[in-house]
């Protein structure tokens, strides 16, 4: 069966938002195009909603599909008055939330972080929501660890994201979680959207387009992208885009939020996943065609952004194992 998604909207939902989740699912298929992930859209009671536009949506499901779901995503809506008043759930909303069963994976993106941590759901953990609502989330749930520098924080079974496009982040994030990073990039490119993001990337990037396109950092970007394998210092990246080092950090920061070395490392993990689940290299190729150099270290950052071995990696998705152990 797939994995059944329920998806939560209520009063104030953000339209744009709302649509993410089914957007990216729907996308998550198996060769032969079945699909892994079954969406459905509900509201209490089952009634229209009234989005944060100048329109309502009619949904096909009432709230009991929170029982039955694997995944649960609460949409973007507006906090609401009373729980920014009161830190409390409007009952009707505690209700609903209280059908959801306690192995339930629960996604929040943006603002809907408030509503779990109002349920309590966030005590004691780090989350995050849209950058300009991080200090009224932490004001008002100061047993929340509020982050404002990422795209999402994954917790294992409770998740948020910050806002707008993270949520697409994030929901990629799950299908790459679930299936692997090729059926992930595969829903990635059908949605047109980039394939990879990771979590910790900055929220606010201060110029997302830059000014002087020929002094963007993007042509060094490809270039060290087609030459993963190859050992790859900052000196060498500055002096492709004929930049200093510091003027090179600083611009390649602006536009992609990261630092080039970080940058580059999850580039290479990245390639490093996705051959792990594609095809029978042995780790030792694998590191060493992603600019690792030895196991020993790609065995690291594995453990480190993932907590697993590359074959228990290469275990979980069920890739080819005939060359591994040579």
């Amino acid at each position: 069966m797939p994995h059944r998604v329920a998806v939560l909207a209520l009063d104030g939902v953000l339209p744009l938002d709302l649509g993410i989740p089914a957007r990216v699912f729907n996308e998550a298929c198996e060769p032969d195009g079945t699909r892994l992930y079954s969406v459905a859209t509900c509201s209490l009671g089952g009634r229209p909603v009234r989005t944060h536009e100048d329109y309502r949506i009619v949904v096909e499901h009432d709230e009991s599909a929170l029982a039955t779901a694997d995944t649960v995503v609460l949409a973007t809506q507006e906090p609401g008055e009373h729980l920014l008043a009161t830190g409390e759930l409007p009952g009707d909303i505690a209700a609903a939330l209280d059908r959801i069963g306690p192995r339930t994976r629960i996604v929040s993106l943006c603002t809907s972080a408030f509503l779990l941590a109002a349920a309590g759901l966030l005590d004691g953990a780090r989350a995050t929501t849209h950058w300009a609502l991080c200090d009224a989330l932490a004001r008002l749930f100061p047993q929340v660890e509020v982050d404002p520098d990422v795209l999402f924080v994954d917790n294992d079974r409770i998740l948020t994201s910050a806002g707008g496009a993270a949520g697409i982040d994030l929901c990629l994030h799950l299908v790459r979680r679930d299936h692997g990073a090729a059926v992930a990039s595969a829903a990635a490119r059908r949605c047109v959207v980039a394939p990879w993001r990771e979590g910790g990337q900055a929220q606010f990037i201060e110029h997302p387009v830059p000014h002087d396109a020929d002094r963007s950092t993007s042509a060094t970007r490809q270039w060290a992208l087609d030459r993963l394998a190859e050992p790859i210092t900052l000196d060498d990246m500055a002096r492709h885009s004929h930049m200093s080092a510091r003027t090179f950090t600083r611009r390649f920061r602006s536009e992609v939020g990261s630092s080039p070395l970080k940058w580059l490392a999850q580039q290479r993990l990245a390639h490093a996943r996705l051959l792990l689940e594609t095809t029978g290299l042995p780790v030792a190729r694998i590191a060493t065609a992603c600019g690792f150099g030895d196991p020993v270290a790609l065995r690291k950052h594995f453990y480190a952004n993932l907590g697993l071995s590359p074959l228990a990696y290469r275990r979980a998705h069920n890739a080819p194992e005939a060359l591994a152990t040579r």
